[in-house]
C-alpha cells in the first residue's frame, strides 16, 4: 500500500503555448502531443477501473485500499484535468485527436466484463506509464530547453504515475486475477498501444507539415533508439512484467521522490 497525495499544480496551461513547444523539435513534440491526446479517455477508464474494482473487495479488503484508491483517483483526475487543457491548446493548432474516439470505440467492447479484466488491462498500461515516467525522470535533461510549464507538466505527471504504478496491479491480484490472463492482456495493450502511439504521432507530424524533414526521422531515431533512447531502454524493464513473481515495486527508484522534494514550489498538496 502507498500514501498517494493529490497535488495541484501550480502552473498557467491557460496560455496557449508554441506549437514547437519542446524546445523547437517537430518530432519530440508530436510526440509528447500524440500521448497527451490518448490521457483523458485513458485516465477516466483507469479511474473506473480501479473504483469498480475496489467496490468488488470485502469490506475488510476494502478498509485495507481505501486510501489509496482514493489517492490514485485524485491523482488520475488532476491528471485528466490538467490534459484536457493542454489537449485544447493542440486543438486550436489544428491538430486532430484521432486516438481517444478509437480508445473510446475500442472500451466500449468493456461494458459488462468483469471489473478484474479492467484491472487487468489499467495494471498493463500503467507499466508502461511507470517505464515512460522513469525514463522521463531519469533523462529530464531532454526536455530542457522546452516551454517550462509544460516541462514542470511532464515531470510532475511522471513522478506521480511512478507513485502510483503499483494499485492496479494490486487491486488485480486481490480480486483473483491470474497470471495467464495478466500476460494476455498486457500483450494486447503493447500492440496498441505502441499502434496508436506511432497513428497519433505520424498523423501529428502531417498536419503540421514536417513529416518528411529530415530533422524530424533523425530527432526521433535518437530519441527512440539512440543510447539514451526510450524504447532501447524500455525492452528490460517491460519484458520484467512477464515474469510470474513480477510485482512493479520491483522497479522502484528514487527519482520520483527525488523529483517531488525538489520542486515542492511547483504544486501544492490539495487539502493541506
Amino acid at each position: 500500500m502507498t500514501d498517494l497525495v493529490v497535488r495541484r499544480l501550480l502552473i498557467d496551461l491557460e496560455a496557449p503555448f508554441d506549437r514547437h513547444w519542446c524546445n523547437g523539435d517537430a518530432f519530440r513534440t508530436a510526440f509528447f502531443n500524440a500521448l497527451s491526446m490518448s490521457f483523458p479517455v485513458g485516465e477516466q477508464f483507469f479511474i473506473d477501473s480501479v473504483r469498480n474494482g475496489y467496490k468488488q473487495l470485502p469490506a475488510a479488503e476494502q478498509q485495507k485500499y481505501k486510501a489509496e484508491v482514493q489517492g490514485f483517483v485524485g491523482q488520475e483526475a488532476t491528471h485528466r484535468r490538467l490534459h484536457a487543457l493542454f489537449n485544447g491548446h493542440l486543438e486550436k493548432q489544428g491538430l486532430v485527436n484521432h486516438w481517444a474516439p478509437r480508445s473510446q470505440r475500442r472500451l466500449k467492447k468493456m461494458d459488462g466484463v468483469h471489473p478484474r479484466h479492467w484491472l487487468g488491462i489499467t495494471a498493463a498500461n500503467e507499466h508502461f506509464t511507470a517505464i515512460f515516467a522513469e525514463w522521463m525522470l531519469e533523462n529530464s535533461d531532454l526536455l530542457d530547453g522546452a516551454d517550462p510549464r509544460l516541462k514542470t507538466l511532464w515531470l510532475w505527471h511522471s513522478a506521480e504515475e511512478a507513485e502510483h504504478k503499483s494499485t492496479a496491479f494490486d487491486l488485480y491480484q486481490a480480486l483473483g486475477g491470474n497470471h495467464e490472463w495478466r500476460i494476455k492482456w498486457f500483450r494486447r495493450v503493447t500492440v496498441m498501444f505502441l499502434a496508436d502511439t506511432l497513428r497519433q504521432t505520424v498523423s501529428n507530424l502531417r498536419q503540421d507539415g514536417t513529416l518528411w524533414k529530415w530533422s524530424t526521422w533523425k530527432s526521433g531515431a535518437s530519441y527512440l533508439f539512440g543510447k539514451r533512447g526510450l524504447i532501447r531502454n524500455a525492452y528490460r524493464p517491460w519484458r520484467d512484467y512477464l515474469r510470474r513473481d513480477f510485482h512493479p515495486s520491483q522497479q522502484e527508484s528514487a527519482l520520483s521522490s527525488r523529483w517531488l522534494a525538489e520542486n515542492a514550489s511547483a504544486f501544492a498538496a490539495v487539502g493541506a
